[in-house]
Parts: C-alpha cells; sequence; structure tokens
C-alpha cells in the first residue's frame, strides 16, 4: 500500500476537523431549576443590617454575654447524683493497653501495640480527689475541713465554683458533664479517689447528720 504525501494527509486532516457536526438530542440527563437572582450572600447581608439597625444584634449578643457568664458561675449539674447512704468503697486499675504503637519524631517504636500501662508508675496522685455538691453546706464544710488536714482536689459535680473561690479563697474544679465521676462509677456524694500502691481506692462517704436547730 502507497503512503498518502504528507501534504494530502494533512489536508484531509484538516478537512475532517473542520466537518460540521450533526446534532443529536441526547435527552434530559437530570433535573433543571430555575436560576436563583438574588445572590445567598446577599440575602444573609441584608438580614444582618436590618437586625443591627433594629438592635437585634445588640440583644442577641447581651443575651449570650448573659448564658455565657451565667454558665461559668454555675455549669450545668452532673445528673444521677445523690447523698451517699451507705458508705462504700472500691478499687479502681487505671491500667489501660495501646490500641496502636507509639513512636517518637524519628519513627523508633516506644511502645508497641497491645502493651499494658499504669499512668500511676510515671505520674503518682499527689493530691486527694474530693468530689462533693457544693450547694450542700455540710458537704463543702466537710471538705474545706479535709483540705486544711491533707492536699486536695475539690472538685464539684454541682454548684457555683467562682463564688466559693471568692468565698473561701480556696481553689474548686468543676467535673463538666460528669466525665470524671462516670469514669469511676461513682453515684453518691461526697467521695474520696486515693492512691493505694499502683491503684486508686475510690470511696462513697456517709456524712454524720446535721445537727437539729434548738426548738
Amino acid at each position: 500500500m502507497r503512503r498518502l504525501p504528507a501534504s494530502l494527509a494533512a489536508s484531509l486532516l484538516l478537512a475532517a476537523s473542520t466537518t460540521p457536526a450533526c446534532p443529536r438530542d441526547y435527552g434530559t440527563s437530570g433535573a433543571v431549576f430555575p436560576v436563583i437572582e438574588r445572590d445567598l450572600l446577599e440575602t444573609i447581608h441584608s438580614r444582618l443590617v436590618t437586625l443591627e439597625q433594629s438592635g437585634a444584634t445588640a440583644r442577641l449578643n447581651e443575651d449570650l454575654k448573659r448564658r455565657t457568664i451565667a454558665r461559668v458561675n454555675r455549669p450545668v449539674p452532673v445528673a444521677g447524683l445523690s447523698p451517699a447512704e451507705t458508705p462504700r468503697s472500691w478499687v479502681f486499675d487505671p491500667t489501660i493497653t495501646l490500641g496502636e504503637d507509639i513512636s517518637d519524631a524519628a519513627g523508633r517504636l516506644i511502645m508497641a501495640r497491645g502493651t499494658r500501662v499504669n499512668p500511676l508508675d510515671t505520674v503518682p496522685l499527689r493530691s486527694v480527689l474530693v468530689f462533693l455538691d457544693g450547694d450542700e453546706p455540710q458537704e463543702l464544710a466537710w471538705a474545706l475541713d479535709l483540705a486544711k488536714r491533707r492536699p486536695v482536689k475539690l472538685i464539684l459535680a454541682k454548684g457555683a465554683p467562682l463564688d466559693l473561690m471568692r468565698a473561701h479563697q480556696t481553689r474548686f474544679y468543676f467535673d463538666q458533664g460528669g466525665t470524671l465521676i462516670a469514669h469511676f462509677r461513682i453515684a453518691h456524694l461526697p467521695a474520696l479517689i486515693e492512691q493505694q500502691g499502683r491503684a486508686l481506692k475510690v470511696s462513697e462517704i456517709v456524712l454524720p447528720p446535721s445537727p437539729r436547730a434548738p426548738s
């Protein structure tokens, strides 16, 4: 078979590329929606301007500020707790099993997956953790008295930590969401957590009944 001259081949290629295509109807490939004339950002901006001019934005900001301050001053109480009526204590093993390898920045293996680690081996519990209801005067008085005799961390499950700090010049913490209380399975207050060797002892304390006021 004879090869076409280069000039003729180029002419044929050019002619093929410029041949008009015949139109075809491919049908509808998807739903068709009308074009939204007003831009969404313009609508939002207009709404914000209206709120600003009416003073609604300032009222919303003030309400948010008020609710935020109230939540900081008095966080949501931990639900499901009650005063201890029967002394109860148990041992809690803080040992964890690593779910993946731990390596340093250079990729060298420090601890392999499946290794059992006890945090108390490296970070001992230096203070007794005291969980209490800050709205209960008897629990508060008991915890403050204990703080005079032992190093403690006072952790509220209910109450106003900032007000208590100002009133007693002692730091108070708050178990937000009851994370620690749930972790250690505490059901009654007040409660203590203290280290015993390589484990933690959790105790729910029964306080003596408050003396009755003279009639």
